[in-house]
């Protein structure tokens, strides 16, 4: 096992992927590297603006010429995880730790098939307020990766990335039962995301109007019963600590499905509402709010 890491390749330079390597970027600028296919190598050579600034970032085509990484983020959307699978493989050496930092409970199982569970650390990002608008990017709140060892093939590894992290100024929390915590972030997902993509409403808008609030309470109810089921246990107070966070990110802040809907992207609608209507059939739960969700969403992806 390696005994420290130096880079951290990053795939997916959208809001998420643009902040951390952002940060990373300021703590050594030959640490943060970005991996882009041929394709998006000419646009991303003129650089990408983050809170105003102008980021260079060390590009890199995979190859089989190339070093294996020490860790690999992965920062794409749900829809294009596996063409990141094909782009990053010829990266991915024995030592390799792998950080998915997609949305839903899904993609630690396919990147930990292809490429082994010795490698995958279950992770997600939350309180992160970043913007993408017009090819740059913009935060107040840069949130925390919270990751943890649930393969027990990976067991040493989260110290590795914890180290990397403090040194670069990310914050980052390690959970004794990271399960439940990608759950946690799931059923917010599920909740927030939609419904601020329906309603065009930023975060502000659930501290300021009480039916709004009210709303992403609701639809964050329907996975309680879904995640017992599962094996995980969620409750009311799990959502009361996340309408605490909302009322700490900027109030102009912006999901990431609200950005794709305002940019006529598909959406991750797929990982959510879909996801939540596969696990209620499959556990005889009805999901009565996120069958309408997923409808509606559909709707405005078509518009």
């Amino acid at each position: 096992m390696q005994k420290q890491i130096k880079t951290a390749h990053i795939i997916g330079l959208g809001a998420v992927g643009a902040t951390y390597g952002s940060i990373l970027h300021n703590y050594d600028k030959n640490c943060a590297k970005i991996i882009v296919d041929a394709n998006r190598f000419p646009k991303y050579q003129e650089g990408i603006v983050i809170n105003q600034k102008r980021y260079y970032f060390d590009l890199l085509v995979p190859g089989e010429e190339n070093q294996k990484a020490d860790l690999i983020i992965i920062a794409v959307k749900g829809l294009d995880l596996h063409r990141a699978i094909d782009t990053i493989a010829p990266l991915v050496g024995s030592d390799t730790i792998i950080l998915s930092l997609l949305n839903g409970i899904t993609s630690e199982d396919t990147l930990s098939r292809v490429f082994g569970r010795d490698k995958v650390l279950h992770s997600f990002c939350v309180a992160l307020d970043s913007v993408r608008e017009n090819d740059e990017v913009n935060f107040s709140n840069s949130g925390r990766i919270v990751f943890g060892e649930y393969y027990p093939e990976v067991k040493g590894k989260a110290a590795l990335v914890a180290e990397l992290f403090s040194k670069a100024g990310i914050s980052y929390s390690i959970p004794d039962n990271i399960l439940k915590e990608m759950w946690w972030k799931f059923m917010l997902n599920v909740g927030i995301n939609q419904t601020s993509a329906i309603l065009r409403a930023p975060y502000g808008v659930y501290n300021s109007i009480p039916e709004a609030q009210k709303l992403l309470v609701s639809v964050c109810r329907e996975v309680i019963p879904l995640a017992e089921k599962e094996g995980v246990n969620l409750s009311e107070a799990d959502i009361e600590e996340y309408i605490r966070i909302i009322k700490g990110l900027s109030p102009s802040g912006k999901t990431s499905m609200m950005q794709d809907i305002e940019a006529g992207r598909k959406t991750e609608v797929e990982s959510f509402a879909l996801e939540v209507i596969n696990l209620g059939k499959k556990h005889n739960i009805p999901t009565p709010l996120n069958e309408m969700l997923y409808l509606m969403i559909r709707v405005l992806e078509q518009k």
